[in-house]
Parts: C-alpha cells; sequence; structure tokens
C-alpha cells in the first residue's frame, strides 16, 4: 500500500513537472513568433494546466477504467469550483469582469447541465453512457469555446511583454521533457490508483473523485493561488472557469472517442453539487453592487465541498 501511494505521488510530480516543461516550452516558442500574452495565457497555459486530467484521462480509457475517466474530471471540476476558488477567494475577495460573470460562468455551466444530461441519456434509458456521437457534440462545443477566446484575443491589443528568446534546442528539449513527464506520470497515476481502490476495497470512483482529482489539479491550484496572492483576480477565477470547461468538452470528448464511457448513476449525485456549486458562483458575482466573490462566499465553498468530501469517504470505508 505505501508503495501504491509513493509511485501514485511520484506519478503526480512527474505531471506537474511535465506541464510545467510543456508550457515552458510552449510559450517560449509563442513568444518567438511574437504571440500576444492573453493569446499564451488563453490558449497554451489554460492547456497546460489541463493536460495532467487529459492524460490520466487517455490511458484510463484506453484501459476501460470508466469509473476513474468520470471521477478524474468531475472530482477536478469539483476540486477546482469549490476547493480552489474558494482557498484563492479568502487569500483575496475576487473581481470578476462582466465577460466571465455573463458568458465565460454561463458557459461552464451549460456543458456541466448537458453532460448530465448525455450521461443520463436524456432520461430515456435506465443504462447512460457517454457515445463517441456525444463525444462529436462536446468537442464541436470546445471548437466554439476556441473560437470565443479567439475573438476575445482580437479585442486585446496590448503588445506582448519583452523576453529573453530561448533557443530551439532549449524549446524542443523542454516540450520532449514534458511530453514524457506526462505520460509516465499518466501511466503511474492511473496504475497505482487501481491498485490502491483495490487493496482498501473502494470504489474507482472514490479515488477518481479524491485522490486522482485533487492531485491532477495542483497545477490549477498553484497557478490560482498564486495569482491571488499577487491580487489578479483575472487569472484566479479565468484559469478555474476556462480549465473546467476544457475538462468535459476537451477531455471527456477525447475520453469517449477512444472508449465510450460507461455511466455509474452514482455520479449524479457529484454532477448536481458541481451545477449547484456553478449557480452558487453566478450568483454570488451577479447579486451584489460589485461583482466578486467575497470571503464569506469563498469559505462557503471551501468548506461544503470538504464536508461533502469526507461524507463520500466516510460512506466508502
Amino acid at each position: 500500500m505505501i508503495l501504491y501511494l509513493l509511485l501514485v505521488v511520484a506519478g503526480l510530480v512527474c505531471l506537474i513537472y511535465g506541464a510545467n516543461w510543456l508550457v515552458d516550452g510552449a510559450s517560449a516558442l509563442a513568444k518567438k513568433y511574437k504571440m500576444s500574452d492573453l493569446a499564451i495565457g488563453l490558449t497554451i497555459v489554460a492547456f497546460g494546466t489541463s493536460a495532467p486530467e487529459l492524460v490520466v484521462n487517455v490511458v484510463a480509457s484506453i484501459n476501460g477504467h470508466s469509473d476513474l475517466t468520470l471521477g478524474n474530471v468531475i472530482g477536478s471540476n469539483n476540486f477546482n469550483t469549490f476547493i480552489i476558488l474558494g482557498l484563492s477567494g479568502l487569500i483575496m475577495p475576487i473581481a470578476v469582469q462582466s465577460s466571465t460573470a455573463y458568458k465565460e460562468i454561463p458557459m461552464s455551466l451549460f456543458v456541466t447541465v448537458l453532460l448530465l444530461f448525455m450521461l443520463n441519456d436524456f432520461g430515456f434509458s435506465g443504462e447512460g453512457s457517454l457515445s463517441r456521437f456525444d463525444a462529436i457534440v462536446l468537442f464541436a462545443l470546445f471548437l466554439l469555446f476556441m473560437y470565443y477566446v479567439f475573438n476575445q484575443m482580437k479585442a486585446d491589443s496590448a503588445p506582448a511583454t519583452a523576453v529573453v528568446v530561448k533557443s530551439n534546442v532549449t524549446i524542443g528539449s523542454l516540450i520532449l521533457l514534458g511530453l514524457v513527464g506526462l505520460a509516465a506520470g499518466g501511466h503511474l497515476v492511473v496504475k497505482n490508483s487501481v491498485a490502491i481502490a483495490n487493496a482498501l476495497g473502494v470504489s474507482e470512483k472514490i479515488i477518481g473523485l479524491t485522490i486522482v482529482a485533487a492531485g491532477t489539479s495542483l497545477p490549477e491550484l498553484a497557478t490560482s493561488v498564486v495569482a491571488a496572492i499577487k491580487k489578479n483576480s483575472d487569472i484566479a477565477i479565468g484559469n478555474i472557469i476556462g480549465s473546467n470547461i476544457f475538462n468535459i468538452s476537451l477531455i471527456l470528448s477525447v475520453s469517449a472517442f477512444i472508449r465510450p464511457i460507461a455511466y455509474n448513476p452514482k455520479f449524479n449525485q457529484d454532477l448536481l453539487v458541481l451545477i449547484g456549486g456553478t449557480v452558487f458562483l453566478l450568483m454570488a458575482v451577479l447579486i451584489g453592487k460589485r461583482k466578486q466573490l467575497s470571503r464569506w462566499e469563498a469559505a462557503f465553498l471551501f468548506v461544503s465541498y470538504a464536508s461533502y468530501m469526507l461524507y463520500l469517504v466516510m460512506q466508502e470505508l
């Protein structure tokens, strides 16, 4: 058991370093070709923080671990919404731009509600799944979101900041190291998380919702907490909302393309929690004179989900 835990930790370290190296290499490459800071942030960095979830899900899908596939994404999105935003908001009340309040948070809510209906086959059958047709729909929504992001980038005319340009060898090495780290980390996390579930007699669902989800969300945690400390609300909340949309529309669509995902109806409860948290966030930033997530609202998010996770684990043990 201790060996399995150590290997999971080693896998998470590989995922985090791999994602960082990939982002650094890709960002340096983008800078070399004069891409703006905003373009890099909304595309490369957003993808980089979601890369651990993507790799874990691809490995889990190939090996047929449907509960781990769904648990990772649903758990990561809940962890992002409740724990990371909760911690960030406790550090500093998070101001929210109008576009985030009126467009991006509702987009995140829409894809989550749509996923709930898709997984339950829109109520037409007792056995739900995420089919390849569902994957096509989700991927189309991902492309629409990217189109929206690029339109937002056009509206931002700020020039890229001056940076020291890395050599092609350095850039290539960072990208290669990142890909190797992600591949190795994904294999270690999935293989040993399943072994832990079997050894403890708990479901892959719980392992996916807790250990794997929290571990693969560490890049988002680091990004948002540092942004909150530096009083950069846009990055703190934009990173989370963008990651949640990426996780459902891109990562689950890729996973279902590889292998249609069998659905455990017990996930309905976790999806409803995610929908509730997103609605609470939307109401928090829309109600009141200032569009912001206050400290008491952030504390509510953090405490409520921590309590929910404790309840889930106690149900299994």
